[in-house]
């Protein structure tokens, strides 16, 4: 959220008419106004604020300072407005902006703005929280004479930001009167920062108590759905959204796009994206990778060549749903024809995501000695994603002499990773290598690793329920299991044949 009003050429007053303006021809290629000029006090620092913000919103706050600076030596007096478009260019550059950001903090502290200006103390407070200095933050807020909804959502946002959700929820409860921004930079936080359920239980605190969501609420609360896969809520806030006025919101409707793939209904996802209007970038991404990541390859690709059709030049996200849908289908050839046009016609660096996807398109095809020359002459290191894939492929055919190796190089990457030693165990004991699955146990107790259960989710009735293998905790495990074993007795009788893992 930005704290500098726009300056538009409306606001900044026009220069005094009996002033006979500066021929450019003549002038030196400068941004800085010239003190020469005869301008009304209020005149001239509009011109200079104007003059250090352009530099604030480049970045440049090494030359923002030296004007401030020469601003000064002019002898013209820096205003509110001044002060905040200095610390907003500190707040967004927080690398570049600790040193200034402290001096001007001084600067207003014996002018008193830090205390008696809301909006002065409201930058500050943003500043140290975007530079991960969130307790002066709060000293700062705490000093304020005169706090606004703006203040406060700002020290919310700030804790959230911080990661100090207990400090964020006990200035929430503070807050005189809370608006829709404080509610949302509550689910936003959470939602960023992968506390899905939590965002969701916000989200329904706001609706009970009536307080209408905003486009960024309905964002926040599609990507919390996405993540646990809560179809129900998902179409809930579908119907609000087309209840409310923001059927026609790009981004909103991109989401939608993106919770419906996750969720696995992609014809949801198609109807979205067919009725929308107006049609981003990040629209065609999302739909391709939808049917991409849900094994339709055929409609990603068609998507993908009419995404261009329709004018919109593809870039690296486009291509990771090509290669996924080349991926998911076994198309080798097909695969690697999009990866050459990507580097050679749009200049496209492979990222390491690219390079993954052809390790696991040559893995699905058990072309592992192609994946693992792949894999060791990547420009960059290979990640577990990658590797894992690779892994995952050897169990499925086979491989133990590559998978040994792999797992060296998966150990490497994160010594205390179960998942490696385990799954490199079900591969010795799929081939029968009793011994060796022993020695990888061993060799895990050694080392204090210990495996960590996996849970599996299903979402009921907008509930979602987890649970672990032999899980007798769940309220109704008599029903569960009584299922259980009507279906394993189905399986049995159909000539299914479990397979061999090995267990603790």
């Amino acid at each position: 959220m930005s704290l500098l009003p726009a300056i538009t050429p409306a606001s900044v007053p026009c220069p005094n008419p009996l002033i006979s303006p500066p021929n450019p021809k003549t002038q030196p290629l400068s941004s800085t106004p010239n003190p020469r000029l005869s301008l009304k006090p209020l005149e001239s620092v509009v011109l200079w604020t104007s003059s250090i913000s352009r530099h604030c919103r480049a970045g440049q706050l090494s030359q923002a300072a030296q004007e401030f600076t020469r601003m000064r030596l002019s002898g013209v007096e820096p205003n509110h407005i001044t002060f905040i478009t200095l610390l907003s260019g500190c707040a967004e550059f927080p690398s570049k902006g600790r040193d200034l950001g402290s001096l001007i903090h001084g600067y207003v502290c014996k002018l008193g703005l830090d205390k008696e200006d809301v909006m002065v103390g409201t930058a500050l407070v943003e500043m140290y929280s975007k530079g991960e200095q969130v307790e002066v933050a709060k000293l700062v807020f705490d000093a304020m004479m005169v706090k606004n909804s703006v203040s406060w959502n700002t020290m919310i946002d700030g804790y959230m930001r911080n990661r100090e959700y207990e400090k964020a929820v006990e200035v929430f409860d503070e807050m005189p009167q809370r608006d829709v921004i404080s509610w949302t930079a509550l689910i936003n936080g959470f939602a960023k920062r992968g506390f899905y359920e939590e965002a969701l239980d916000w989200f329904r605190e706001m609706m009970i108590f009536g307080v209408e969501p905003d486009y960024v609420t309905i964002i926040a609360v599609l990507t919390a759905c996405a993540n646990l896969g809560t179809l129900s809520v998902g179409l809930w806030v579908h119907r609000l959204v087309l209840k409310q006025s923001f059927i026609n919101n790009v981004r909103v409707n991109n989401s939608l796009i993106d919770m419906y793939s996750r969720c696995g209904c992609i014809e949801f996802a198609r109807e979205v994206f067919d009725k929308m209007q107006k049609r981003s970038l990040v629209s065609w991404n999302s739909i391709i990778v939808g049917f991409a990541v849900n094994g339709f390859a055929e409609e990603a690709l068609k998507y993908f060549d009419a995404m261009q059709k329709e004018g919109f030049k593809p870039d690296g996200v486009s291509f990771t749903g090509a290669l996924t849908a080349c991926s998911h289908a076994g198309l080798v050839g097909e695969g690697l024809r999009y990866f050459d046009i990507m580097k050679r016609v749009h200049k496209i660096s492979p990222r390491i995501e690219h390079f993954g996807c052809i390790v696991d398109l040559y893995s699905r095809a058990g072309k592992l000695k192609e994946a693992w020359d792949l894999v060791r002459n990547m420009p960059m290191k290979p990640n577990e994603v990658v590797l894992g894939s690779l892994l995952a492929a050897c169990r499925n055919y086979g491989d133990i002499s590559l998978a040994e190796r792999i797992v060296k190089n998966l150990v490497a990457l994160d010594p205390g990773s179960d998942s490696n030693y385990v799954l490199l165990s079900n591969i010795y004991a799929a081939v029968g290598r009793w011994v060796g699955a022993s020695k990888v146990r061993r060799r895990m107790k050694a080392l204090g690793i210990q495996k960590k259960p996996g849970f599996s989710s299903i979402e009921i009735s907008g509930c979602v329920h987890e649970f672990v293998a032999g899980d007798k905790s769940h309220i109704d495990k008599d029903s569960i299991y009584a299922m259980l074993e009507l279906l394993s007795f189905d399986l049995m009788s159909s000539g299914y044949a479990p397979e061999i893992v090995v267990r603790e």
